[in-house]
């Protein structure tokens, strides 16, 4: 399977699927050095206030590379998902940033169905037009289908008072 169809999620279940195996613990890791120019910015910032911009995109970068990362070693494992993911960020000799992301590499099938790596192949392409997901059911396990949003089974805002 391509690392990048594999479903990471931080819940310990996926709604609608049943864990059908369990490949054990998988981790991505990245350790960045901070350059020259972002830690003068930063420091800077310490008087003025306000965000480390260099010090927020170098963090963002390699939380995306951790998950990569992640996704390539369950992929090695035969996992089609990754459940429980978290993230742990360390410092190294206040020179390092270190960021894990971490899990557990599992195959899934829909409740009742094939694994998704079983299922057969014309039911991996993608559709013309996508159709929208269910609330609270998670998309497709093929990538066209992964980058669909699923709308939240609850409210983003709490309501106005009146």
């Amino acid at each position: 399977m391509n690392h990048q169809q594999i479903l990471v999620t931080t819940m310990n279940d996926v709604p609608g699927y049943e864990v059908v195996g369990v490949y054990g613990e998988v981790f991505g890791l990245v350790a960045r050095a901070r350059n020259v120019f972002s830690n003068i910015g930063a420091g800077l910032r310490t008087i003025t206030g306000g965000e480390a911009k260099g010090y927020t995109k170098l963090l963002s970068d390699s939380r995306d590379q951790a998950v990569e990362r992640l996704r390539e070693s369950a992929a090695q494992r035969g996992a089609n998902a990754v459940i429980a993911m978290r993230f742990d960020c360390n410092e190294i000799a206040d020179m390092i940033s270190e960021v894990a992301a971490y899990g557990t590499a599992v195959v899934i099938r829909p409740i009742g169905g094939q694994t998704a790596a079983a299922a057969p192949a014309a039911a991996a392409q993608p559709a013309a037009q996508p159709a929208a997901q269910p609330v609270g059911q998670p998309p497709a396990m093929d990538p066209a289908a992964m980058q669909q949003p699923v709308a939240p089974a609850y409210p983003q805002q709490p309501p106005a008072p009146q």
